[in-house]
C-alpha cells in the first residue's frame, strides 16, 4: 500500500457517547469515513468544533488537503435567518456557525470540500440558500429516513454532463439515506445535478468554477463504491503537486 500523502479533515459531532466504563461527551464521527479516506491513501483528522477556528478558520485550512463536512443534527434554522418548525430538533448552532466557517474557507481557497447529508445542507447555507425542514410536508412521504437510526435506499437520477455522474461512471445510483430535512431555496452559485427517484428531491450539488466542490445528501460513506470519497482524495493529491 502506497504510504498516505495527504490530510483530509473530517468534521465531527460532539455528543454523549458510552465506552467502557465510560459516559460522557466524546467528540466522533462514524468510522466509514475514516476508513473510506484511508482506502484512497488519505489520512483522516477528526475536527471538532472549536470557537477559536470559527473566528479564524484560515490556519486550520492551511494545513489540509481536503474537507469532508460529515452528517449528523439538524441544521440550526437561524443560520439562514429563519424560524424552527416544531419538527427541527437536536440543533447544534456552534457546530453550525463552525462549519460553516470552514465550508466558506474552503471555496475562498478552492480546498477540496465534500458535503455528506448534514454538510451537503451546509454548504446550500453557506452560499446563501436555504433549508425545508421537514421533507415529509412537502413530499407526502417519509422514504428519506422511514426508521431513524437505518439508512433508507432510493436511486438518485445524476446530469449526465455532471462532474458526478463523471465519477461515479453512471447516471443512476442507488444510495442510503437518511434526513427529513433536505434543500429549499438553491443558493444562486450552486448547481443542481442531482435528483431523487421518483419525488425530485434535490440530492447532488456542484459549485461550477470550483476545482472540486460537491456535496451530497446521501452516504457515500456506507456504499460499496466509494469513488465520491476516492474522487476528493485525488483532488486533494492533485492540490499538492500542483
Amino acid at each position: 500500500m502506497a504510504r498516505p500523502d495527504c490530510l483530509i479533515g473530517v468534521t465531527a459531532a460532539t455528543e454523549p457517547a458510552r465506552w467502557g466504563a465510560w459516559n460522557q461527551l466524546a467528540d466522533l464521527a462514524p468510522h466509514d469515513y475514516s476508513v473510506a479516506v484511508q482506502r484512497a491513501g488519505g489520512i483522516a483528522l477528526l475536527l471538532p468544533t472549536d470557537r477559536a477556528v470559527t473566528e479564524d478558520p484560515g490556519p486550520l485550512l492551511d494545513r489540509l488537503d481536503g474537507l469532508i463536512l460529515g452528517g449528523g443534527a439538524d441544521v440550526d434554522p437561524g443560520s439562514y435567518e429563519s424560524e424552527a418548525g416544531p419538527l427541527t430538533a437536536g440543533t447544534r448552532p456552534e457546530r453550525d456557525q463552525f462549519e460553516l466557517a470552514l465550508t466558506r474557507g474552503a471555496l475562498e481557497r478552492d480546498l477540496p470540500l465534500l458535503g455528506v447529508c448534514r454538510g451537503f445542507q451546509l454548504m446550500n447555507v453557506a452560499a446563501g440558500g436555504t433549508l425545508e425542514q421537514h421533507l415529509p410536508d412537502v413530499v407526502g412521504h417519509e422514504r428519506h429516513r422511514s426508521v431513524p437510526g437505518e439508512f433508507d435506499r432510493h436511486e438518485v437520477e445524476l446530469a449526465a454532463d455532471s462532474r458526478i455522474a463523471r465519477i461515479c461512471g453512471k447516471d443512476r445510483l442507488t444510495v442510503h439515506s437518511h434526513h427529513h430535512q433536505g434543500l429549499d431555496r438553491i443558493a444562486e452559485a450552486i448547481e443542481v445535478t442531482g435528483v431523487a427517484v421518483p419525488d425530485r428531491v434535490t440530492e447532488a450539488i456542484e459549485l461550477p468554477g470550483s476545482e472540486f466542490a460537491l456535496g451530497v445528501q446521501w452516504h457515500p460513506e456506507v456504499d460499496e463504491d466509494d469513488s465520491l470519497i476516492a474522487a476528493l482524495v485525488d483532488a486533494a493529491r492533485g492540490r499538492m503537486s500542483a
